[in-house]
């Protein structure tokens, strides 16, 4: 992951999501026994999209096919509904399910002076509602993803941002100082 992306932006959502995926063993996975697991997808699954955009996530999948870690490469070849690979696992339906909402509320914390400490899923899914914020955010992605994991989008959402805020500060998504 180091070696293939430089970019602080991208490590940062990727840590965000592994953060995420790391919660997410415990919600909707086997706990402590899906957690390595759960949280490697989460800190991989953009590794190579930085370096190689347009063979994104190739790479990444190749690398760990090789490695004989099928189960990780299948989660990130479906990562994004658009590459047409079915989410089967719980891992591949999580993956899904946190990585563009992960990186959307993210985007909410960063326009609030008071960052995730007071972010709430109604403020979340106003924002979802507006085209223009964090435009690059698939909604369709992050309606998909909840779908295909079997979760009411609004408890995901709260999953989330409980998942994140104790890592608030690591992830610059605390508040800010005034001033």
């Amino acid at each position: 992951m180091n070696a293939w992306t430089e970019s602080v932006s991208l490590r940062s959502h990727m840590r965000a999501v592994e953060v995420v995926m790391t919660a997410a063993a415990h919600q909707y996975g086997r706990g402590a026994a899906d957690e390595v697991l759960f949280a490697v997808a989460g800190i991989l699954h953009d590794a190579d999209y930085e370096k190689w955009p347009e063979e994104h996530p190739k790479r990444i999948v190749a690398l760990l096919r090789d490695r004989g870690e099928e189960e990780l490469a299948h989660a990130i070849s479906a990562h994004y509904t658009i590459w047409g690979v079915p989410c089967v696992t719980t891992l591949d339906k999580a993956l899904l399910a946190c990585d563009e909402l992960t990186g959307f509320i993210v985007a909410c914390c960063l326009v609030r002076p008071e960052g995730i400490s007071t972010l709430t899923p109604k403020s979340v899914k106003k924002r979802l509602k507006s085209a223009r914020f964090a435009a690059k955010v698939d909604r369709n992605e992050v309606r998909i993803g909840a779908e295909q994991l079997g979760v009411d989008l609004g408890e995901h959402i709260q999953f989330i941002i409980d998942a994140l805020r104790p890592h608030a500060d690591e992830l610059g998504i605390g508040p800010r100082a005034s001033g």
